[in-house]
């Protein structure tokens, strides 16, 4: 007689298993999680019914619940999940042979996996609904799977306009920068250090720069709770950067060009501070005439148009110039974002 895993006995776990539509449950169970709905359409029995087959599996540790909305998905519990991966390859022979290869000696867990195993081969093949259960049950995951995507279809064109849990640019961002190649990553006007903590997450280096101390403070403090020791931050002022020749191979403007008196200077500073091939990235307005943003923000500029960004960086040495409108506020005054990205000329 095989050893049972201690959290059931044998005679228990017998005796629950000796009925046929529960061994009919275990083997949908074995392959996926099912609601009671789901068991109700697939073996064509009564919720009672089923609850009440499902409560005596659960009280043998055989089956588990978990919540999901107004419902519960059931599978396999303690005492028989060890045996899932077998039971959906449907490789119950190489199981089988793995536990006899094992001998008697077997660890507890091992016996217990092997007489499951057994039991649900067994069961497979000598109920005759076994089959058609495993058919209909595929019909009914891709009721499930309508259902899904009957909802994506109706929201299809305005996903992106309505609230989404857990949806937000930040979070896109971050992952992304995690596929980021280890760069030396110059971020231009880099303020209170938010972008270049971001991009320390994938750069092997980031040099932040700005001309206000205080921001730069505020930066390195920020740094310092968040952990990141790859971040150097350097006073200087966009249009004579503290960095030398080739020194990085990623510049970033991130909301800062327009507060410089000459953008061209910045760019051809970035232009310096590049290895060959190096890449600048730049976000920034787009041009627009809410004149009050020279004295709520400093802004220097009221932002840039495409045409205006892709000559600039033309000007400035920078090849395969890209700029276009990427965002727009919804609220007034409405500010667009205008992404722009070239590479150093060689």
């Amino acid at each position: 007689m095989y050893q049972i895993l201690a959290m059931a006995s044998i005679v228990k776990i017998l005796r629950v298993v000796a009925d046929p539509n529960r061994l009919r449950i275990l083997l949908l169970l074995a392959a996926e999680e099912l609601s009671v709905a789901e068991l109700q359409e697939i073996l064509v029995m009564g919720q009672s019914t089923i609850s009440t087959h499902l409560s005596q599996l659960k009280n043998a540790g055989l089956v588990e619940d978990r919540r999901t909305g107004k419902s519960n998905l059931y599978r396999l519990g303690e005492a028989s999940h060890s045996v899932s991966r077998t039971l959906k390859g449907h490789d119950f022979s190489r199981a089988i042979s793995a536990r006899k290869e094992n001998g008697a000696s077997a660890p507890e867990e091992t016996a217990g996996h092997g007489f499951m195993v057994d039991l649900l081969e067994r069961a497979r093949t000598e109920i005759p609904e076994a089959g058609s259960d495993q058919a209909t049950m595929r019909r009914v995951l891709r009721k499930r799977q309508d259902k899904t995507r009957t909802f994506f279809d109706s929201v299809a064109g305005r996903l992106g306009k309505d609230y989404v849990p857990g949806k937000s640019w930040k979070s896109l961002a971050e992952a992304l920068l995690y596929l980021m190649p280890p760069l030396v990553v110059a971020d231009l006007g880099t303020g209170e250090g938010s972008s270049a903590l971001l991009l320390a997450r994938g750069a092997s280096k980031v040099i932040a720069v700005d001309s206000s101390a205080r921001m730069l403070e505020v930066g390195r403090e920020h740094a310092q709770r968040a952990g990141m020791s790859n971040i150097e931050f350097r006073m200087g002022d966009m249009e004579e950067l503290p960095i030398g020749n080739a020194e990085v191979d990623l510049v970033f403007f991130s909301q800062s060009l327009h507060h410089a008196a000459h953008p061209e200077r910045a760019l051809r500073e970035a232009a310096r501070i590049l290895r060959p091939e190096g890449r600048v990235v730049v976000l920034d307005l787009s041009k627009h005439r809410f004149e009050e943003a020279r004295e709520l923000y400093a802004d220097e500029w009221l932002g840039f148009s495409e045409a205006e960004m892709e000559e600039l960086l033309a000007n400035a040495g920078f090849a395969k110039a890209h700029a276009s409108i990427v965002d727009k506020e919804p609220e007034g005054p409405q500010f667009q974002t205008l992404l722009a990205v070239a590479y150093k000329a060689t």
